[in-house]
């Protein structure tokens, strides 16, 4: 019985030792099989039917939230006073993308063109697309401030030709009209007579170009050869750096489309994007821990810097010209026509900016622009990025439409495009990319303390056993000392008897 327990207690002792061996074991390899699933899972490939999927066609709900700066006062700015704006909003759109045209290349990368089409949400909207908004003009203040250098002459001409069409310095339009075109004359006669002079050759709205479009021909690296590169831009509409802007530098096409990152990010990494709608390569700077649908991620928010003018910032001298910190001026991408990118309520901007306009009141809270990623595979969980566009306007003399209006930034709109994962795109994500390699990583500490304490348990089960035979071996020769020491007596006692016999 005592050599079974023996050998129990042996065999449990092995057991252990296996089970902190593999352990351990676990401890180094188990990360090289998580990195090795987690490399194959972000390449793009159509074999890879989770990721390809979420790559191809975003199954996961977007959406563009759009709000005014409602004018309140047009006829006092026309005689020189601050605009007073009051925003509306927001007016939400569901946001469908999807990739086409996909062609695979021998050197590792692949092309498509993103096609994108938006749908009005009226129960997510504070409002409805029949309400009527008053904006700036674009077509007539704009342009003035594109003719301030011509001739007084060609200046009154284009004064002149506003009154024949009937464009005043202000809009007051449905949001359906000012977002995705209205009809007018002027535009009209300028698509027939100084065609491409205008962004659209139908109906001008300041999302016209937006609505059943794509982002361009992008080529990016499926990582089949280097996971590092997965989803950085190789080449837009064939070009490998751009040509808008002044310097090398600012003219770079870095980082990815804006939709998913290499894997393996650290918070030293950071976020880097093209954007054809900024006409430029935007980055993301880690800021701090977040949990996404119980989810540990990291949060990557925009520098101060992103926006700065050249004098604040010297590498931004290329984006230029420039007027303060928090501006950027897209002119050359856009038909120059005098419009600038910011931050919602020109949050991280000069503060000058908002003296010049009352109603603005910006936070980080709700203005500021953050992409939440899950730094083992590069994947946003939640995005939300949010950008405002103005108009440059000023008097102009000779274009009596402009008034006395004093020289101000103006801001029309702001958007917020969001995204996040959900439904069984957020179950399969999780399940695959969350919980099994954090199964993975707990049983590698589950068999080392099982193991050990299989170890030390048995090792006292053994030593009890091996005590306890000791113990019986000890008492088995007492007893046969004792029978000797009795059965010699006796013998003594009967030698006696026959002495005195």
């Amino acid at each position: 019985m005592a050599m079974n327990k023996s050998r129990v207690a042996v065999g449990f002792i092995v057991a252990g030792v296996l089970a902190v061996f593999f352990g351990f074991f676990l401890v180094f390899v188990g990360p090289i099989i998580i990195d090795d699933q987690v490399t194959k899972n972000t390449i793009i490939d159509p074999s890879n039917e989770l990721s390809y999927t979420m790559w191809k066609d975003l199954p996961v709900p977007f959406f563009m939230s759009v709000y005014f700066f409602h004018i309140l006062n047009p006829q006092e700015m026309l005689n020189g006073e601050k605009p007073m704006v009051e925003q509306r909003g927001p007016y939400v759109y569901r946001k469908r993308c999807q990739k086409d045209n996909i062609t695979f290349h021998p050197n590792g990368t692949v092309s498509y063109r993103e096609y994108r089409r938006y749908y009005f949400e009226p129960e997510m909207s504070a409002g409805n697309e029949s309400d009527v908004i008053t904006i700036p003009n674009m077509l007539v203040l704009g342009a003035a401030v594109m003719m301030e250098d011509a001739s007084i002459g060609l200046r009154l001409m284009i004064s002149a030709t506003f009154k024949t069409f009937g464009e005043g310095p202000f809009l007051t339009k449905t949001v359906k009209e000012l977002m995705w075109g209205y009809d007018s004359k002027l535009v009209d006669f300028l698509n027939k007579y100084l065609p491409g002079m205008l962004p659209s050759s139908g109906k001008f709205g300041l999302f016209a170009e937006f609505n059943n479009s794509n982002t361009g021909l992008f080529t990016i690296h499926t990582g089949k050869d280097d996971i590092k590169k997965v989803h950085k831009v190789d080449s837009w509409n064939g070009l490998t750096e751009l040509n808008y802007w002044r310097t090398p530098q600012c003219n770079m096409i870095n980082g990815t489309a804006g939709q998913m990152w290499p894997p393996f990010m650290t918070k030293e990494s950071t976020l880097p994007f093209y954007s054809p709608d900024a006409c430029r390569s935007l980055e993301l700077v880690y800021q701090r821990p977040v949990v996404v649908n119980d989810i540990p991620s990291y949060r990557y928010v925009s520098p101060k810097t992103m926006f700065a003018n050249g004098t604040d910032y010297s590498p931004n001298e290329g984006f230029c010209p420039c007027r303060q910190s928090g501006l950027l001026n897209v002119s050359t991408c856009r038909h120059n026509s005098p419009v600038f990118i910011s931050h919602p309520h020109f949050f991280n901007a000069d503060p000058a900016l908002l003296d010049t306009v009352l109603g603005l009141h910006p936070t980080e809270e709700e203005h500021g622009l953050f992409i939440d990623i899950h730094p083992l595979t590069g994947v946003p969980l939640n995005v939300s990025i949010r950008l405002q566009l103005n108009l440059y306007m000023k008097r102009v003399t000779g274009i009596t439409e402009t008034g006395k209006i004093s020289e101000v930034v103006m801001p029309m709109l702001w958007f917020e495009e969001t995204g996040y994962i959900d439904g069984p795109v957020l179950s399969t994500f999780y399940t695959n990319l969350v919980v099994l390699p954090a199964v993975m990583e707990y049983m590698q500490y589950i068999f080392i303390i099982l193991g050990l304490l299989t170890i030390v348990i048995a090792s006292l089960v053994l030593y009890k056993v091996k005590r306890n035979e000791c113990k019986a071996g000890n008492t088995s020769k007492g007893n046969l000392s004792t029978s000797t020491e009795e059965h010699t007596s006796l013998l003594q006692d009967d030698a006696h008897r026959h002495t005195y016999t």
